[in-house]
């Protein structure tokens, strides 16, 4: 924090993210342990550090004439050695002048592995008021310390209610396509715990991104990307004239079946002959092909840190796919499209596998491949940044 937001949150009242004493005698030492605890719990999960003010009055925000020397400093700043705060909480000492008079200032930071418990305790703030959690409280902390090291598809959205997940779709629509008729019948177990164990649903029962992705109602009000943009260019150039363009929302399985309707209608196949006595369909693009790039980019996409779609852009001499998200993992500019695999949505593949959606793992690109050397195009093109990925296939001579 700089100097200037911490002198912005001395002005303001007690709230959830300040606390103040007017001394460090008494009870205090133990008081202000309790706020550092939990501070750093950070239970509103707004990810900001939380202050303690030190010479300061609660009621009228008046300065109590502390005194605050090295000594209260170094005091202060040896709080997280000693042991009965676990884990190590992350604090930050100083001093700092109001009206003449010094105060002293700790500022907490969120613990990036909640819970922490000050003996044995798990305090956490809500509004002005420090309290120890329940146990309801204490397990939110749980998950979202073990939220924070899952792949994005399989983190928890807090903030979306249940009913943001079409319950019925799952049944009607997934269910049906994951899993085999027989394993289906048997299957008496709660819809509920079925998503939980599709990932739809965290533990706790809240909405993943996986499960807003394949289930939501309205999956861009909580990934604003989860969409694709289609245009079609008259021309060669981004510049020339848009002859058709569309936008395409919805859960993953209708998003992928509406843009290959798409595709599929803007394909021409024109006759061509072999000779004198022979015709043969010879499509500008072969449809297997572009099914294959397409779901490619849904799969491997980055939905976090984004609000990118997917862009096709169809030229009259080419067509382009370009995806937020360069490559991942194990796959580099050197290795893309040589057989090397990793996955940024591992479970988000593992559900376009059960419903159908990809032949196997890592074998979209070289499926690619092969459906345009059947067809006559020339090879697949595709430029990689750290951001972003774009393939390119251009149209058959």
């Amino acid at each position: 924090m700089t100097d200037a937001e911490i002198l912005a949150l001395l002005a303001e009242p007690e709230s959830e993210r300040v606390e103040r004493k007017e001394s460090y005698a008494g009870d205090t030492p133990e008081k202000v342990r309790q706020a550092i605890c939990a501070f750093a719990n950070d239970y509103p999960g707004h990810g900001r550090p939380g202050v303690i003010v030190l010479g300061q009055r609660d009621k009228d925000l008046s300065l109590s004439g502390l005194t605050v020397d090295d000594r209260l400093l170094t005091t202060l700043g040896q709080i997280p050695n000693d042991t009965k705060i676990v884990p190590r909480p992350s604090i930050l000492v100083s001093r700092h002048e109001l009206d003449g008079q010094s105060v002293a200032v700790i500022v907490v930071e969120p613990s990036v592995a909640p819970p922490v418990r000050y003996d044995g305790r798990t305090w956490i703030r809500t509004g002005p008021t420090r309290a120890i959690a329940t146990w309801e409280q204490e397990q939110r902390l749980i998950e979202r310390r073990a939220s924070a090291h899952l792949p994005f598809d399989a983190q928890p959205l807090p903030f979306v209610p249940a009913e943001d997940l079409d319950v019925d779709y799952f049944r009607s629509a997934y269910l049906p396509g994951a899993v085999s008729p027989e394993v289906l019948a048997a299957n008496h177990r709660d819809l509920r715990i079925q998503m939980m164990g599709h990932r739809m649903l965290s533990p706790a029962g809240v909405p993943t991104v996986l499960g807003v992705l394949l289930l939501g109602v309205d999956p861009t009000r909580w990934v604003p990307g989860a969409f694709v943009q289609f245009l079609r260019f008259a021309g060669t150039e981004p510049t020339s004239t848009i002859i058709d363009q569309k936008e395409i929302t919805g859960r993953v399985l209708e998003v992928v079946r509406r843009v290959e309707e798409i595709l599929e209608n803007h394909i021409r196949t024109p006759l061509r002959f072999a000779d004198v006595a022979v015709a043969e369909e010879a499509p500008d693009y072969p449809i297997g092909a572009l099914r294959q790039l397409f779901r490619n980019a849904v799969m491997h996409r980055a939905y976090d840190g984004t609000h990118a779609p997917i862009r096709i852009h169809w030229f009259s001499d080419r067509i382009e796919i370009d995806n937020p998200g360069g490559p991942f993992g194990r796959v580099t500019r050197e290795n893309f499209g040589k057989g090397v695999t990793d996955y940024r949505n591992r479970h988000l593949a593992s559900a376009m596998k059960d419903l159908g959606l990809v032949q196997g793992f890592g074998q979209g690109l070289h499926l690619a491949a092969l459906e345009l050397s059947r067809n006559s195009n020339p090879p697949l093109e595709w430029e990689l940044d750290t951001s972003a990925t774009l393939v390119r296939v251009r149209r058959r001579p």
